[in-house]
């Protein structure tokens, strides 16, 4: 399967969808599944199908981290029956992406639009960080634990534990991924458990926020000791909503968001006064 295919694949895949359909444990098709904040990042335009919003949307996509250097993008075409505008507005966005570096086209049978070798996501995040106050980067963290926390606390009150047990198997093969797959891991398991809420919107919410969030995630927690420790915190929430404990959900979540805006801060002040 191509990747354009298994990125088109993960679009009509609903978020939280139970495992049953996954490959078994450990096996190489299991590291290839295809990435949940892929949804959102092709989720239909609408009738504001203009260059500048499919631009920005594929801006945002490289620039947070889940369209990663060197990757393919899936054809004109397809972009465009995805993001629900002409193929003449897909091509003018990435036009203007070409103009700012971001992509780089190739000629040929394997040719197509790639993401920019130079385009790094950490970069990306640590300009937003340095021209971030301390304020807004808590207001963030703030927003990023209300959303969350509402959705675990739910998942807790509506999942099956075996739902629950499930997901949390998933991060048992944390230790054995390299450092990109770890992070998308997380972040897809962070969209499950919101997803065991049962609620379309607080899951379609979810991955329109993880999608912003993760970028900072990756800034916060770029080593595998550091995704260990956000995967101990989103294991002992999985744990929280097998027991039906909402309040330990939701309260593991939100300590899990302080350490990380604490990282920024530390992240934002270190960069001041290089």
């Amino acid at each position: 399967m191509t990747v354009q295919n298994r990125n088109m694949e993960s679009i009509s895949t609903p978020p939280g969808a139970a495992d049953s359909h996954a490959p078994p444990h450990g096996s190489a098709a299991a590291h290839q599944r295809p990435h949940r904040l892929h949804g959102v990042l092709f989720q239909p335009i609408g009738d504001e199908g203009r260059a500048a919003l499919v631009e920005r949307r594929l801006v945002d996509a490289i620039t947070r981290g889940h369209l990663r250097a060197g990757e393919r993008l899936p054809s004109e075409a397809e972009l465009a029956r995805s993001l629900g505008v002409a193929p003449v507005t897909v091509r003018e966005a990435l036009l203007a992406m070409r103009g700012r570096g971001l992509v780089v086209t190739r000629r040929g049978r394997n040719g197509g639009s790639f993401v920019a070798a130079h385009a790094d996501p950490l970069s990306f995040a640590r300009e937003a960080i340095r021209l971030s106050s301390r304020v807004s980067l808590r207001d963030l963290g703030a927003h990023y634990a209300a959303i969350t926390g509402a959705g675990v606390r739910l998942a807790a009150r509506r999942a099956d534990p075996s739902e629950a047990r499930q997901v949390r198997r998933r991060l048992e093969r944390l230790d054995d991924l390299d450092g990109e797959s770890q992070r998308r891991l997380l972040d897809d398991v962070q969209i499950e458990i919101v997803a065991l809420s049962q609620s379309a919107r607080l899951t379609r919410e979810q991955m329109k926020l993880q999608a912003e969030f993760s970028p900072y995630l990756r800034l916060a927690a770029h080593t595998s000791d550091d995704h260990r420790r956000q995967g101990q915190h989103l294991t002992a929430v999985c744990e929280a909503v097998e027991d039906a404990d909402a309040d330990a959900a939701g309260t593991r979540t939100e300590t899990m968001v302080a350490e990380v805006i604490d990282a920024l801060i530390q992240t934002q002040a270190a960069a001041k006064t290089d």
